[in-house]
């Protein structure tokens, strides 16, 4: 009987991917990347010196600082993602699949940033003294429907519990250092909803101290593989350019297959690892301090710039210099394997970094599904969230890794097809210019409607 359920969420992930995800993501982010002329790429340099302008930034007013948003949102996409998700891509679709990755990325930059920049927009002030936004707020006005806020809150309270990530945290930790499960698992609960109940401030607070490190030693370590590997770089390129468009024969079957294999693949991972288009960037970004739109969305493109072409960029270069990416390993091991060869030690630091970035994931998404439990019910959201958290958690716990990616899978492409159409009915709302000094100031001085105006 499982097995049959796990064959009809494999089915209904297949079929949502392929006949909706994909091609919202290429149209809506080729559209809106015409439309604004190239905006992720033109104004790159400016989002460079944007994030580094907020460093210098002090908070007034109401919201939490706008790097503690960002960086409680890149908590949710750098992830275990980028080390597993992102291999298991390769593994199913060949190095070509990176090529698709990048260029969901590219297209994925400006539909995040759209859906960041309509949450701003119709943010509203809360009882709290802060700030709710997102697609429960913007979607309202794009569908004018009462129905589509509320199925939008319970898709993101089931993407919230990361089923999927807990599941890997506790099994690595558990089994490379040898400590009981059931204590892992207790101990991470309490972890997590300590820093989710904390909401976005808490989880910035986290993730800032604890990413950057990740981050810095992480593609450290991948440049020093690529550096023992450089005669095999061009290589390298050659294959991944060649498989995106022929297929590969890792796959087994015909090249025609192969190539949709490293499309849809690719595509689905970089979707899942930068979270494009599911909206809880949006929900998280809304809290900020900054009173333009412009600023704070144009984080989200920094945001996938980190996450796809710094970290996952490194993890499938790492694989494909050590040639371990088609040998028979579990995709969860891949990195280790590779990384083994060069370090030592790694049995222990790899189980570290997945505590550490699955840790920051579980915690971005359990801060959104608490807001929008709360959205639904402000008596008896939070509890019951709670007690759904704990009960799901424990369940994918014991259950494969499989099952529990499915599950997130589907409510992803789920949120995606809706954010998706309604970022479109909205786009004329959407601003890609980034406002002058002059006009910030302008800006600075309009307050968000509160929720009893709204």
């Amino acid at each position: 009987m499982f097995e049959n359920l796990t064959e009809h969420l494999e089915l209904l992930e297949n079929f949502l991917w392929s006949y909706f995800g994909v091609p919202i993501v290429l149209l809506l982010g080729l559209y809106l990347t015409i439309r604004s002329n190239f905006f992720q790429i033109r104004h790159l340099p400016t989002v460079f010196r944007t994030f580094v302008g907020f460093l210098r930034f002090k908070s007034a007013g109401i919201g939490v600082h706008p790097l503690k948003a960002f960086f409680a949102a890149v908590g949710g996409c750098v992830g275990i993602g980028n080390i597993v998700g992102i291999c298991t891509a390769v593994q199913l679709g060949g190095p070509g699949a990176l090529l698709w990755i990048w260029v969901t990325a590219t297209l994925g930059m400006i539909i995040k940033y759209s859906e960041v920049y309509l949450g701003l927009r119709h943010r509203v002030q809360n009882k709290q003294g802060g700030y709710s936004g997102g697609p429960m707020y913007f979607l309202a006005k794009a569908f004018n429907n009462r129905w589509i806020a509320p199925l939008v809150c319970i898709l993101l309270c089931v993407y919230g519990v990361e089923v999927y990530q807990f599941s890997v945290v506790t099994a690595s930790i558990s089994t490379n250092f040898g400590v009981n499960s059931y204590l892992v698992i207790a101990v991470l609960l309490m972890l997590v909803i300590f820093a989710g109940s904390g909401g976005v401030q808490r989880v910035g607070s986290i993730s800032s101290a604890s990413l950057p490190v990740f981050v810095i030693i992480y593609v450290g370590m991948g440049l020093w593989v690529l550096l023992n590997h450089l005669t095999a770089l061009p290589g390298i390129f050659a294959l991944v350019f060649s498989s995106a468009f022929t297929g590969h024969a890792a796959l087994g079957g015909f090249a025609g297959a192969g190539l949709m294999y490293a499309m849809s693949h690719g595509i689905r991972r970089s979707c899942y690892s930068g979270d494009i288009g599911v909206g809880y960037a949006s929900v998280i970004h809304s809290e900020s301090s900054v009173q333009v739109p412009e600023k704070q969305a144009s984080l989200a493109i920094f945001d996938i710039f980190l996450d796809t072409f710094i970290v996952c960029t490194t993890s499938i270069f790492i694989i494909l210099a050590t040639d371990v990416w088609h040998q028979p390993i579990e995709a969860g091991l891949m990195v280790q394997t590779a990384l083994s060869n060069h370090f030592p030690f790694m049995n222990i630091f790899m189980p570290i970094f997945i505590f550490m970035l699955g840790y920051n994931t579980i915690n971005a998404y359990f801060c959104v599904g608490l807001k929008c439990a709360s959205h639904l019910s402000q008596k008896w959201g939070r509890t019951l969230y709670y007690l759904y958290a704990v009960a799901a958690l424990l369940l994918f716990s014991f259950m494969g890794t499989n099952q529990a990616q499915m599950v997130m899978a589907i409510a992803g492409v789920s949120l995606l097809i809706i954010n998706g159409i309604g970022i479109y009915k909205l786009r004329h709302e959407i601003s890609f210019n980034l406002p002058s000094e002059a006009a910030e100031a302008a800006l600075t001085t309009t307050p968000s409607p509160t929720l009893e105006q709204v």
